[in-house]
């Protein structure tokens, strides 16, 4: 019986992770495009194709459930710190992608030259059709997902518990559970069988090679300018609140590694309070600031994402300037508010907003984003829960120098 039990327990631990996953799925899809006929290479095409269409299908409702319930839940907060904390982490956000965007528009050229650009062509170009599609129309466009889902996050928070009660509000919760169902159970896993397809087509139309041969490097720098970017973060924290800088970063390391391990910012939150107290913030400003933070700081995925488009656009020879990528960063920031925790939420989040820079959201482009977001959503989202902390010293700072003292004054003021 121990035997079993042990043999059991070894195979539960026994799991791929979806990062695992999704580079066994490229090396698959890289050796279907390069031996199997060309009948057996459409199916797998065709099984991509069916899948992009579903996800376009889910992807406003994504937005919309998710969005709504990050929204109405911000409002439970006290007013002043809620506001304060959101305009920084917005202004984080913003700031991260812009400073990705002028590294890469900078460096990339560097290394994707001209002759990278010639031999890349048009990525599309070559590629073999399914034997047959499904098109499935959204029920609704992605802009007005967006707007629906402020709507309706607006207006369930300042009206619940005075103009109306819980039942709005339930529904959206409960229609976000089965959302994040969806996304947990369909989206997530087929995940690498859709980037298979999409690589076996990319083999096929000669592309593959020269095209990873770009992305490794572009893997590189996103990697270290979130480390500098969360350098940046903690200096700035640091020296304004007069805090040990150092010793700041250290105690972060716990919750740096937690959320490398999890890939999630959610699963991290128990580490990060820890991390937070021992930076020396107050309770009741860690318990209001880092679940807060979790779903509204995505300076990572932010880097992580312009980074991406960025070489992406270089390496289609497309136009990208400030003029179109700023108003890209400035919509993103808001549609990755409480962003699913699985793994890739973030972009998924963005793929509606891809057209926005010129890359079709159901294109080859969107899926080679997806790939090279997935493979590195560990590092990412590591940058988005360590930089909470940060924002969280200078939030407790400001409470403990400006709010906190003029609450008695006004306590006194009412009892006069």
């Amino acid at each position: 019986m121990k035997s079993n039990t042990v043999e059991q327990s070894e195979k539960k631990k026994f799991r791929l992770g979806l990062v695992s996953k999704l580079l066994i799925g490229i090396l698959l899809g890289i050796l279907i495009g390069s031996f199997l006929p060309e009948g057996l290479i459409r199916v797998v095409i065709t099984f991509s194709t069916l899948f992009s269409s579903f996800l376009k299908f889910v992807i406003p409702l994504m937005i919309l459930a998710f969005v709504t319930m990050g929204i109405a839940d911000l409002s439970q907060g006290a007013g002043k710190l809620l506001g304060i904390t959101a305009s920084i982490s917005y202004a984080s956000t913003l700031l991260s992608g812009s400073i990705a965007f002028f590294v890469a528009i900078n460096l990339f050229p560097k290394f994707i030259s001209a002759d990278v650009i010639n031999s890349i062509g048009d990525p599309e170009a070559g590629m073999l059709a399914p034997y047959f599609s499904v098109p499935i129309a959204p029920i609704m466009e992605v802009t007005a997902a967006v707007v629906l889902a402020f709507l309706l996050g607006l207006c369930i928070s300042s009206m619940r518990g005075k103009e109306i009660g819980d039942t709005t509000y339930n529904f959206m919760n409960e229609f976000s559970k089965i959302i994040n169902r969806v996304l947990n159970t369909a989206i997530i896993p087929l995940l690498p069988f859709y980037i298979m397809g999409t690589f076996a087509n990319m083999t096929v139309s000669g592309q593959t090679f020269t095209i990873l041969s770009v992305l490794w490097k572009v893997f590189l720098v996103v990697i270290s300018l979130h480390l500098l970017y969360l350098l940046f973060l903690f200096v700035v924290s640091g020296t304004t609140c007069k805090k040990n800088v150092i010793q700041m970063l250290k105690n972060q390391v716990p919750g740096y590694l937690a959320a490398i391990g999890t890939q999630s910012s959610a699963a991290s939150i128990p580490v990060n309070l820890t991390c937070a107290e021992n930076n020396g913030v107050s309770k009741e400003i860690r318990n209001f600031v880092i679940p807060l933070c979790a779903n509204i700081h995505m300076a990572g995925s932010m880097i992580t994402i312009t980074c991406c488009v960025t070489s992406v656009l270089l390496m289609s020879n497309m136009p990208i300037n400030l003029g179109i990528i700023v108003p890209f960063i400035m919509t993103l920031g808001i549609a990755m508010v409480a962003s699913p925790g699985a793994p890739g939420g973030s972009i998924m989040s963005a793929l509606p907003f891809l057209p926005m820079v010129g890359i079709g959201s159901d294109s080859a482009l969107a899926s080679l984003l997806i790939a090279l977001y997935i493979t590195q959503d560990s590092f990412g989202t590591a940058c988005n829960v360590s930089g909470d902390n940060a924002i969280a010293v200078i939030i407790d700072t400001i409470y403990n120098k400006y709010i906190k003292k003029s609450e008695p004054a006004k306590n006194a003021e009412a009892v006069k």
